[in-house]
């Protein structure tokens, strides 16, 4: 399982030019889940997310989650993230979990974040063409890998 992190000031999802998804100060995640993923690596992940300190306090120090800060998150699926460039110039997604099993890791992912954080999240959708637009703020982004 890989995790980009955003911290942003402000992001939003669109599927057919709607917007299903807008936040303001939180944590824009995308989330590409491989093959062998499992219930407990999302469980660790989703508590790394929560409580990592990556907001900053009044003296300017990252010290604040997204959860001190009462911020929003939106979740995206993105399988790309788990492209394999090592050989030629057409990325490799061997290690992507088969869509159907992606789908069902990614719900269970979403779910237990908002069990974790105590409240809803956004989200993409999983496996459509969408537009992800944010801002990011720092700019702060962190790849977390389970």
């Amino acid at each position: 399982m890989k995790v980009v992190l955003q911290r942003v000031s402000e992001a939003s999802v669109k599927v057919n030019n709607e917007i299903i998804s807008k936040i303001n100060n939180g944590l824009l995640i995308l989330l590409g889940v491989e093959n062998n993923d499992s219930i407990e690596q999302i469980k660790w992940i989703c508590n790394k997310i929560v409580n990592l300190r990556i907001f900053n306090d009044t003296d300017g120090k990252m010290n604040r989650s997204v959860k001190d800060i009462n911020g929003d998150v939106i979740v995206v699926s993105q399988f790309t993230l788990l492209a394999n460039t090592k050989k030629g110039t057409r990325p490799s997604y061997i290690q992507a979990a088969k869509p159907e099993i992606a789908d069902k890791l990614y719900q269970q992912f979403i779910r237990e974040f908002e069990c974790v954080f105590g409240k809803k999240i956004g989200t993409g959708t999983f496996g459509a063409n969408m537009q992800v637009q944010l801002i990011n703020d720092g700019p702060v982004t962190i790849l977390l890998e389970k």
